[in-house]
């Protein structure tokens, strides 16, 4: 893996990087081996091995083991490790695959008959390993707005192309995971305040239900991955959408509805502009 210069899917990434305590044994030592080695695993990395597991005829629709990479960020001199989980996060993804593609195009990638051999390994397995979940989330084309609730704007990250040591933009946040849940929680309140139940809050309990399954000392990241590539660096240096939410939020919490709408206006436009470069040619 890692050194094509090519490019794959336009998607963001909500980590979760637990530290090295949080493993039991004998997953901690090969984590803390796998550390040491000082790899640098990408998420462009996972998602051309994601790709190259759909040339085999007939396709792989999840790999046949679970992947032993992870993501990697030592911070205040403390390792933590966010795992691949690969087949795992292929298998939910699976779930959901028929709501994002017609079925003609999805039986051409992925037969039926594949597609149904690989919800039944994930059964047999989740029968065996009924609490497991997985440490990345992802989305294509966009960032889920509750997402922004967990990150503030002063925990941004921005390095424009060449700037970095991977010479590629970045744009993230990360923050201590005591903080997101506190954020989650505030966010939660505002929300069932001034709103009817709905999509976003929902979407938001169901990601603060996520992050109580990790240890306490984790690090929770935000990163728009590959959006960098095609959102453009002029749209990334300007972009402020965490500062945007938390400003709807407050406002919302004040009764302003106006300014909280103006706020909103603002992070809409500008996520279905960038939604809307799927469709150019």
């Amino acid at each position: 893996m890692g050194g094509s210069p090519v490019l794959v899917p336009y998607a963001a990434y909500l980590r979760v990087y637990e530290p090295l305590a949080a493993f039991p044994e004998p997953e901690r030592t090969h984590w803390y081996r796998y550390a040491a080695r000082g790899l640098t695993r990408t998420a462009q990395d996972e998602l051309r091995q994601s790709l190259a597991d759909l040339l085999p005829v007939p396709p792989m629709a999840v790999p046949v083991h679970e992947s032993r990479d992870a993501f990697v960020a030592v911070v205040a001199g403390v390792t933590h490790i966010c795992p691949w989980r690969t087949r795992l996060r292929g298998w939910l993804a699976l779930e959901h695959v028929g709501e994002l593609l017609p079925e003609p195009v999805l039986d051409a990638m992925l037969p039926p008959v594949v597609r149904r051999q690989a919800a039944a390994d994930h059964e047999s397995w989740r029968d065996r390993n009924p609490d497991a979940r997985p440490w990345i989330r992802s989305a294509t084309w966009h960032v889920p707005v509750r997402w922004f609730t967990l990150v503030g704007d002063d925990e941004r990250e921005y390095e424009p192309a060449g700037a970095g040591e991977s010479k590629e933009p970045l744009l993230r946040y990360r923050t201590p995971m005591v903080q997101a849940r506190r954020r989650v929680a505030r966010a939660l309140r505002v929300l069932k305040d001034a709103l009817d139940e709905g999509p976003l809050i929902d979407g938001l309990i169901d990601v603060g239900r996520w992050l109580e399954e990790f240890h306490p000392r984790s690090l929770v990241e935000l990163d728009y991955g590959g959006l960098v590539h095609v959102m453009g660096q002029d749209v990334l240096a300007e972009d402020r959408s965490a500062a945007d939410v938390a400003e709807g939020l407050a406002a919302l919490r004040e009764g302003d509805t106006a300014a909280a709408g103006e706020a909103y206006e603002r992070l809409t436009d500008r996520w279905r502009a960038v939604r809307e470069l799927q469709f150019s040619s």
